[in-house]
């Protein structure tokens, strides 16, 4: 018998044990009298199997998901298992998210990196099974004017996961995964940055287009894998039962590309425009 990943027995002065569970908790177990140090090596070893009141613990610690780890890992080693991720963009990013996300459990199809390539990818994930796909879009530099407007309107539409991150100079923003109608959307984001600046003209025309070449230092390796990383996390929080929770839906990230820093910013969907009535004339 052996533990669960990250589970331990702690000793305590006076004989006492603790059990840490995975999440960092402590506690306290009831031994109902058995020696403590028999009850840690029936656990850890199987040592004293068929002492009636060891194997009642045992027991106990197994029902309760301390004990007996499979071969190969549980579901929480592969918290990925049965889902397929779309990675698209930047192959410095995704590179290192493709190799980690298979790592996690997870089914990455090998898409071409042109235009067709990546609208057939994502015509592919919308077809296979949406409640259990995700789409990843890495972008090394802003966001062209509607290159995320389909898979804005389809993927979240359709219950698919729908995250993405580019850089703008030395900063790297990472939006919050959208998985169905109402989260927020790549369009939402732009909206909500362009209220929060007086410098709101400026930064429409930087993402239009209307700047001189961006020589900037691009991604290094830590820096990607921190982004890398950090969407990793989030695809995690998606699969997980229930999904991403709301904190995780609101939330926008942006890394310093100077010193590593990460801020985040809450950030809410913005709502249809109601339309205008119509005009009446006496």
């Amino acid at each position: 018998m052996q533990f669960a990943p990250g589970v331990v027995l702690v000793t305590v002065p006076g004989g006492e044990l603790a059990l840490r569970t995975p999440d960092g908790s402590f506690l306290r177990v009831d031994t109902s009298g058995a020696d403590a140090g028999a009850l840690t090596a029936r656990l850890a070893d199987g040592t004293g199997a068929g002492d009636p009141e060891l194997d009642r613990l045992a027991a106990a610690f197994h029902d309760a998901g301390y004990t007996g780890r499979r071969e190969g890992g549980t579901s929480r080693d592969r918290p990925l298992a049965g889902r397929t991720v779309v990675v698209l963009g930047d192959p410095v990013v995704a590179g290192l998210l493709t190799r980690w996300v298979r790592d996690a459990g997870a089914a990455v199809p090998q898409t071409a990196g042109d235009a067709q390539g990546t609208e057939d990818a994502i015509t592919a994930a919308l077809e296979a099974d949406p409640a259990r796909t995700a789409v990843v879009w890495c972008l090394d530099g802003p966001v062209p004017p509607g290159l995320w407007d389909a898979a804005d309107r389809l993927l979240p539409a359709r219950g698919a996961a729908w995250l993405r991150t580019h850089r703008e100079g030395r900063h790297i923003w990472i939006e919050p995964p959208a998985a169905g109608p109402g989260d927020v959307t790549s369009a939402h984001v732009r909206l909500r940055r362009l209220a929060a600046t007086p410098a709101h003209r400026q930064l429409a025309a930087y993402w239009a287009g209307h700047r001189t070449p961006d020589d900037t230092p691009r991604h290094t390796e830590t820096s990607a894998a921190l982004t890398a990383a950090l969407l990793t996390g989030d695809l995690i929080a998606w699969a997980a039962a229930g999904g991403a929770p709301l904190a995780v839906r609101r939330r926008l990230r942006r890394i310093d590309l100077r010193d590593l820093t990460v801020t985040e910013h809450p950030v809410l969907p913005v709502p249809e425009v109601a339309p205008l009535p119509e005009s009446r004339t006496a």
